[in-house]
């Protein structure tokens, strides 16, 4: 299981059909809110 950067939940990383990659690095993502989130600023939620 991953955690959702952005809103720390839990998601499968088998049936995540949300995901992101960031200085070669997957992250995965309960909803698209998240993932736009995390695309627009990641920095902000790696550095928590």
């Amino acid at each position: 299981m991953a955690i959702d950067p952005v809103c720390k939940m839990t998601v499968d990383e088998k049936t995540a059909k949300l995901k992101s990659e960031y200085k070669g690095k997957k992250y995965y993502f309960c909803a698209p809110g998240c993932k736009k989130a995390f695309d627009e600023t990641p920095e902000k939620f790696l550095s928590k």
